[in-house]
């Protein structure tokens, strides 16, 4: 079975298999290197907003010496991110920084939702949420402005982006980011530290 993308942006199928995921960024992988660093060809195709949720932070990375984000149910409130369209391959490779497993055991699971991005497409997307969320840590001040220098680079909400900006957060204790590059990075820290 061959097929393209229908007008509510459902992913292309070939031969009865999905080439293509659309992800849901709602924190660090907005940043345009960042995504770019973990996968080969994503495809920023729009920007939506996933009602009656906020942001939150559990469990740390120390890359960025901070708590690391994942979504809440909040009624009234709104996270706003970038859709990408992935690969599959490069799906796979972003379960791992997310750490993300098939058998459950990871820090992060898949979260299906169905969004309209701004323009007025709505698809069913992808994104990452803790699996733990009993003791809340704070962000670094460092590791919320990279997220938020990724929403201002896909123009998300000016309000939103301030909001990200001033959440509380705590002074980084080191340099950050503090990271490995490559396979000598992921052969030597967990996958805990592969997030952010």
């Amino acid at each position: 079975m061959t097929s393209t993308s229908d007008k509510k942006g459902e992913p292309v199928v070939l031969h009865g298999k999905r080439e293509e995921l659309y992800y849901f960024a709602y924190g660090s992988d907005m940043n345009t290197k960042q995504i770019q660093e973990r996968c080969s060809s994503p495809k920023a195709i729009g920007v939506a907003k996933l009602p009656d949720y906020r942001i939150a932070f559990f469990g740390e990375t120390k890359i960025w010496d901070s708590g690391l984000e994942t979504v809440l149910e909040d009624p009234g409130h709104n996270v706003w991110g970038v859709i990408y369209a992935l690969s599959s391959a490069d799906r796979q490779g972003l379960d791992l920084w997310q750490d993300a497993r098939l058998d459950g055991a990871g820090a992060n699971f898949h979260y299906p939702v169905v969004l309209t991005d701004t323009e007025g497409v709505t698809r069913t997307v992808l994104l990452y949420k803790k699996d733990r969320t009993d003791q809340p840590q704070l962000p670094s001040q460092e590791y919320l402005d990279f997220i938020a220098e990724g929403a201002a680079e896909h123009n998300l909400p000016a309000e939103y982006i301030e909001e990200l900006r001033t959440m509380a957060s705590k002074k980084a204790r080191y340099p950050v980011p503090h990271r490995k590059k490559g396979a000598e990075f992921l052969m030597l820290h967990s996958c805990t530290d592969c997030e952010g």
